[in-house]
């Protein structure tokens, strides 16, 4: 049964087809943030060719990732992988010493069925450097979600947290006092700054000042973070037990997620993801009250923020937005705008997880409610074909949109912003909402620029002719 589209949201699935970068693209960003590693992605010329045209030229630092490419031999099986990839990884070794190994398996590895998951054990016990391997194939992951596959594979390498006979009768003891809502004060404090709750792990690679800051906001809620994967070296990642809780950062992270409980039993905190003030809020508030904390200041926090925007929302609000779907950040994206005052009329979405992303969902639907503003459509792998039909019937006043369909649009007096800077921005957080307006309001103070030099007349004369 279809519930109407202004009670609750409606969900559909177009082509199956992804229309996103390749997620070996995600090495752009995880070998600068894992600082003592090296990525090899595993496929062919052209894996090549995109790496190079995604993370541009390096001219004055050395990259620490590498192509191992396949050629004609190693594809019709007439090479041995192992010597080919042992050969490659005692040079890596030699040349830069790294902690960790990357193997990035690329659409060719699977489709060839290359065993890297049986060859890695035997090279990393030769070579005495870990191996870990992930899977990042444009065949069934989209964009950000290579990033999802190598934080997955991390979580197996987190070492085991050892307790002592004490501190695991104390750990005990707190859940108990957790369980039956029992005020913190009741329990002794490890440390005088935090009250004392069971170890917290936060998952999702970001830079390492908004790393500082999500920290900082939750320890002046009494709130310690005990590691974050991935961590700044592959030496410092978090120790866990059972038991312990995680929390993710990104939406696109539900693999991670998965592998968090199942493999190593923790228990999963399901919260709003920290983008945008109110999804800052939320997510705090939500870790707080699973450790049985009073959030303090949070209500005058976000307040505070979004009256430094409000010279920004100025452009926006009463405006449309529409999402064509790229890198999974669209339903937080989304649900942030329209809190800004911004109509959505579709969120185009690679890929959803809903289980993962359900309080981002139920957030979504609050705020529409909150904003009075119709509910948007959610289509999880959206056709382009019809898209394109959609935004023509609409006329939205911003389309965020993939870079291939970026310049027609704007060719047709569309405005767009390019999906792919959210993914390389600092969105997460109180302070960095900001940001997240200056991308989002940039093709409009452009337009407004260009109608104030009579600019924009032009363009249409030409476009005419």
């Amino acid at each position: 049964m279809t519930v109407a589209p202004s009670e609750s949201l409606t969900f559909e699935c177009e082509t199956g087809n992804y229309h996103t970068f390749c997620p070996i693209s995600c090495v752009a960003w995880l070998y600068q943030k894992i600082e003592d590693s090296f990525f090899l992605v595993i496929g062919t010329k052209t894996c090549g060719y995109f790496l190079q045209n995604a993370m541009g030229v390096m001219i004055f630092a050395e990259p620490r990732y590498a192509m191992a490419e396949l050629e004609e031999a190693d594809i019709s099986a007439q090479l041995n992988d192992y010597e080919e990839l042992k050969r490659l990884c005692l040079q890596i070794k030699r040349d830069r010493n790294p902690s960790v190994i990357v193997w990035i398996g690329t659409c060719t590895t699977e489709i060839i069925k290359t065993d890297l998951e049986g060859l890695a054990p035997k090279l990393e016990a030769d070579l005495g450097v870990p191996i870990v391997v992930a899977r990042a194939n444009g065949l069934d992951y989209a964009f950000t979600q290579g990033e999802d596959t190598v934080l997955a594979a991390m979580v197996q390498r987190c070492p085991e947290k050892v307790e002592k006979e004490e501190e695991k009768q104390e750990r005990n003891a707190i859940q108990k006092l957790l369980n039956f809502g029992k005020q913190k004060e009741e329990v002794v404090a490890e440390e005088a700054e935090y009250a004392n709750h069971p170890p917290l792990v936060l998952f999702g690679s970001l830079p390492d000042p908004v790393v500082t800051q999500l920290t900082l906001e939750l320890k002046k809620q009494g709130v310690k973070v005990s590691g974050w994967l991935p961590s700044k070296r592959y030496t410092e990642l978090p120790a866990i037990a059972e038991g312990d809780y995680a929390c993710g950062v990104n939406p696109f992270l539900s693999r991670t997620a998965t592998a968090f409980m199942r493999r190593r039993k923790t228990k999963l905190i399901g919260a709003p993801f920290p983008i945008g003030p109110d999804g800052t809020r939320a997510w705090i508030e939500k870790i707080c009250s699973v450790f049985g904390i009073e959030p303090v200041g949070l209500e005058e926090r976000e307040a505070q923020i979004w009256a430094s925007l409000e010279d920004y929302i100025q452009l926006i609000r009463g405006k449309s937005v529409f999402f064509m779907g790229d890198n999974l950040l669209e339903i937080s994206l989304a649900r942030f705008l329209i809190r800004c005052g911004m109509t959505c009329q579709e969120i185009g979405i690679p890929y959803l997880d809903k289980r993962y992303q359900g309080p981002e969902l139920a957030l979504l639907e609050k705020t529409c409610h909150e904003m009075g503003v119709p509910l948007p459509k959610i289509i999880e792998k959206p056709d382009n074909y019809n898209q394109l039909q959609r935004i023509h019937e609409v006329r939205p006043d911003l389309v965020i949109t993939g870079m291939a369909h970026a310049n027609p649009l704007e060719a047709r007096g569309i405005s767009t912003k390019w999906s792919v800077e959210f993914t390389f921005a600092q969105i997460h957080g109180f302070t960095n909402a900001r940001d997240i307006l200056e991308l989002v309001t940039r093709p409009m103070r452009r337009n407004n620029s260009m109608k104030d030099l009579g600019w924009d007349r032009l363009v249409k004369e030409e476009a005419q002719v």
